[in-house]
């Protein structure tokens, strides 16, 4: 049964980092891209970032570009995002989610199809 499960949320005040970790069971990183996305209060999800199954490929949303680090450890099958620089406006839920790939590519948003349950991660002071 293919399984994700966030973790590394939490109370951070503005300026700080966490790092959140999305531990994959029953499928194996070496097939899938993973992405992050988050959904605060009252707005819509969006993404945040992805990483491709190799790794070798990124992409990240201008809010957090500069700022969050995607990375993968295939060993593990987990994949990280660092959080620097955290902002207000960065609390949300934060997802990590899974596609079957083909190739080695970061996917679109609307392509990722198993989730996780989700982490708060809220930047207060």
């Amino acid at each position: 049964q293919l399984q994700l499960v966030e973790s590394g949320g939490g109370l951070v005040q503005p300026g700080g980092s966490l790092r959140l970790s999305c531990a994959a069971s029953g499928f194996t990183l070496d097939n899938y891209a993973i992405g992050w996305f988050r959904q605060a209060p009252g707005k819509e999800r969006e993404g945040v970032s992805s990483i491709s199954r190799s790794g070798g490929n990124t992409n990240y949303a201008d809010s957090v570009k500069g700022r969050f680090t995607i990375s993968g450890d295939n060993a593990k099958n987990t994949v990280y995002l660092q959080m620097n620089s955290l902002k207000p406006e960065d609390t949300a839920v934060y997802y990590c989610a899974a596609v079957l790939v083909y190739r080695d590519y970061a996917p679109r948003p609307d392509e990722f199809r198993y989730w996780g349950q989700g982490t708060q991660v809220t930047v207060s002071s």
